[in-house]
Parts: structure tokens; C-alpha cells; sequence
């Protein structure tokens, strides 16, 4: 009784993983296939979006600086350098081309 036992514990287990490894499969491949851009949206992107990712660098530099003495102050300069400058910057530079929702 008690290797029936185990032998079917082991069975469910081996059942579980193949099951959902194969779930994880199906999710990367669709993943994958959502990331192919065009070159429609590589040229939008390379016009107009990296564009105004420069300038919302730009602007948000400006806030930066001028609400450092509030943010000293409140004690989150960290959160707001990471929100109006690295945000922006990474926007811009940091990712493929094409690729807007990363």
C-alpha cells in the first residue's frame, strides 16, 4: 500500500512539472513573437519618440533642479532623480529600437 502510495505521489509530481513547464513555453513564444517590430515602428520611434524622449530629459532636468530644495528637504531626492531624469533617460537610450512598451 504504502509504495502505491509513493509511486503515485512521484506520478503527480512529474505530471505537475511537465504540465507546467509546458505552460511557460506556450508564454515565452508568444512573448517573443510580440517583440518582432516592423520598420514602420522603428522609423516612428527613431522621428518622433526618441525625440521627445530628449526633451522630456530635458524637462524633467529642469524640474529636477528647480524642486531640489523641496525634495532635500522631504528627504526623496533619490526617488525624484530616478522619476524626472532616469526615467527619461532610459526611455531614450536604453532600450531597442522600435520597442515602445518596455
Amino acid at each position: 500500500m504504502r509504495k502505491w502510495r509513493t509511486k503515485s505521489a512521484v506520478l503527480a509530481i512529474i505530471v505537475v512539472l511537465v504540465v507546467s513547464t509546458t505552460g511557460f513555453q506556450a508564454l515565452a513564444q508568444e512573448q517573443g513573437q510580440e517583440e518582432m517590430t516592423t520598420a514602420d515602428a522603428m522609423i516612428a520611434d527613431a522621428v518622433f519618440v526618441r525625440p521627445l524622449g530628449i526633451v522630456a530629459m530635458g524637462v524633467g532636468t529642469v524640474i529636477f533642479v528647480a524642486s531640489l530644495p523641496f525634495t532635500a528637504s522631504g528627504g526623496n531626492i533619490k526617488a525624484a532623480f530616478r522619476e524626472l531624469m532616469a526615467a527619461p533617460t532610459v526611455f531614450t537610450f536604453n532600450r531597442p529600437l522600435g520597442v515602445v512598451d518596455n
